[in-house]
């Protein structure tokens, strides 16, 4: 490998640990620990004598700020290593627009006063779309460092073969995590006393909040996705008999599984704080293998053999 796509997955990993802080401050409600400043810490670079709520919110805008330099970095390495033309340029390119877009999101969010104990409809919005801008992040970081590692091109025959299951899964993995963002604001605002109290309110049409309704929308949402992954990962294990795609499509098949248990033991366990970290980790390692998986079995040539010795036909 080299030390370009070395970095890049560095980099990548450094946003997913970001990620999993922004986590740890939306469910520790300490999202206002800097007051309603950004980018300034209550009014200071470096915050003194600050409280814990505020340590906790500052090093998430540190760590955040170091991510945006690393991406412009990676972006800017990738430009002078890699011809014109090359898919892992528009990735990077990409992911610098994206990143920007997620420092304007968590900015909105600090500015409007969507943080802390704010329940409001347009807090729930925001953080749908800030999952949303996240995964598309994460993908584009991704993608930058599977095409620094390889020249591998996306092909029509594959994606003529497989793209149909591939966007359908990828548009339902994004909503089943901005369902899951919505759910788990949810359980940090009103957090549940027990497993049976927790349903009772999802299912109650005027005793609870909207947030704790919607709750029960996530864990429908989430089987309905995991089903679709799985369509995808079939589609490729029953066409291809390449081991990288076949083994990319078990890993997936995998994770999916895992998720959904996970996602049941987060409710059993009432959403501690770590099992919150633990639920969006899984997720982000899901999300992170289908779009290698979706790299892969879409650059795979028609000659490709399929499981049984046949060649593969564009389908």
């Amino acid at each position: 490998m080299t030390r370009l796509a070395r970095f890049a997955w560095l980099v990548r990993g450094w946003n997913v640990a970001v990620i999993l802080w922004g986590a740890f401050v939306r469910a520790t409600g300490s999202g206002a620990g800097c007051g309603a400043h950004w980018p300034l810490c209550n009014g200071e670079v470096v915050p003194r004598a600050p409280a814990l709520e505020t340590m906790i919110e500052f090093t998430h805008r540190a760590t955040s700020g170091v991510a945006l330099l690393l991406v412009v970095a990676l972006c800017l390495w990738v430009f002078r290593e890699k011809p014109e033309g090359h898919p892992a340029r528009r990735a990077a390119g990409a992911s610098v627009f994206f990143i920007l877009t997620e420092a304007a999101v968590g900015a909105g969010l600090v500015l409007f006063r969507l943080v802390g104990q704010n329940d409001s409809v347009a807090r729930a919005l925001f953080m749908a779309g800030h999952l949303a801008n996240t995964f598309v992040l994460l993908a584009c970081l991704t993608l930058v460092a599977h095409w620094c590692a390889t020249d591998a091109r996306l092909r029509p025959e594959a994606v003529s073969r497989f793209g149909w299951a591939f966007a359908t899964s990828a548009i339902a993995l994004v909503g089943v995590g901005k369902s899951g963002a919505v759910a788990a604001l949810g359980d940090t605002l009103y957090p549940a006393q027990s497993v049976l109290g927790s349903l009772a309110q999802d299912v109650s049409p005027t005793a609870a909040h909207f947030l704790v309704q919607l709750r029960l929308a996530h864990p429908i949402l989430a089987l309905a996705g995991a089903l679709l992954v799985a369509v995808a990962a079939s589609r490729v294990l029953q066409t291809t008999d390449d081991a990288g795609a076949r083994g990319g499509a078990w890993a997936v098949s995998a994770l999916a599984l895992l998720q959904l248990a996970c996602g049941l033991l987060n409710v059993a366990l009432l959403a501690p704080v770590w099992m919150q970290i633990v639920h969006l980790l899984l997720a982000d390692l899901l999300w992170i293998a289908f779009v290698l998986l979706a790299a892969r079995a879409l650059s795979l040539p028609l000659t490709a053999p399929v499981k049984g010795g046949a060649l593969a036909r564009a389908a």
